[in-house]
């Protein structure tokens, strides 16, 4: 990283981590009621979404989590300028890990770690606290074509020593596999449309979509144990971490079928979480596009 750059990202995270936490709270409601009210991006995309999800629910409720759920996706805003200003001091005090006995015993079977994980919570703020937990992990993730814009951003996202594999590099498998040699951990995030030929059909709230099967094939391939991973933030806008139990998927001949049960399975698993925090899942994105 630059010089200039590596100040910059310093002094933005300072100016940001100094504002109090009632404040930047008050700016991601600020923007969400710009969003969804005033300029009401996607909006429609956003009230279709809860509709196919949640069907028998009142437009009052629709309407309610929509705004919560835009509420904490620009809160996220602030708050992924604050992730270099983070401690292993905020453990325990802002940030709360669950199920590590389940990390634990995914370790022990020496074959990596496969995260299934979402748009859920704030992602950054868990991929930074997962590191800060010593935890070594790498988030795939896309790039920027802007080499200024790619720096800040993973300056900040990286600061505390979270590391990233590029869905699009021309090594990605071959840094998975040795992620997997080296034991460590590999985080799929797999709750965005998929279209061919890296996505598959499946279904998410019994409608047709397609999901990423990288997750899957990787699975397949290594045999490394696959736990959900994700976080959600509390009343008082604390993270929480949370490790899920391995997910098993039996094993099927047909190597086909056997990637399609997997994928499915995991977004079913996906579907399941969404469920149990849906004010904080990012309803703003087109999950169910066309397959094709």
């Amino acid at each position: 990283m630059r010089l200039w750059i590596k100040w910059f990202v310093k002094i933005i995270s300072f100016c940001a981590w100094i504002v109090p936490q009632s404040v930047r709270w008050s700016f991601g409601v600020f923007l969400a009621w710009l969003w969804f009210d005033v300029l009401r991006l996607r909006r429609y995309t956003i009230l279709r979404n809860l509709t196919i999800a949640f069907p028998d629910w009142s437009a009052e409720k629709k309407y309610e989590i929509a705004r919560k759920s835009m509420r904490y996706l620009c809160y996220s805003l602030p708050e992924f300028l604050v992730l270099p200003m983070l401690s292993k001091a905020d453990i325990g005090k802002k940030i709360f890990f669950h199920g590590e006995e389940n990390y634990e015993a995914a370790l022990k079977k020496k074959k990596g770690v496969l995260m299934l994980s979402l748009h859920i919570g704030n992602g950054d703020m868990g991929i930074s606290s997962i590191a800060m937990k010593g935890i070594p992990a790498h988030l795939i993730t896309k790039k920027f074509s802007n080499q200024i814009a790619n720096e800040i951003w993973f300056g900040i996202r990286g600061a505390q020593g979270a590391q990233f594999i590029d869905p699009h590099g021309s090594k990605i498998a071959f840094e998975i596999l040795a992620a997997c040699r080296k034991n460590e951990s590999i985080v799929f995030v797999i709750d965005q449309f998929m279209g061919k030929p890296f996505g598959i059909e499946t279904t998410f709230f019994g409608k047709k979509t397609g999901t990423a099967k990288g997750l899957a094939l990787f699975a397949s391939r290594t045999g490394a144990p696959v736990i959900p991973v994700y976080t959600y933030r509390d009343e008082k806008l604390n993270t929480h971490v949370v490790f899920e139990p391995e997910v098993f998927v039996e094993k099927i001949e047909d190597r086909e079928l056997q990637i399609q049960v997997m994928t499915q399975k995991f977004n079913d698993k996906v579907q399941e979480l969404v469920i149990r925090h849906p004010e904080q899942w990012m309803w703003v994105h087109r999950r169910w596009k066309l397959f094709k």
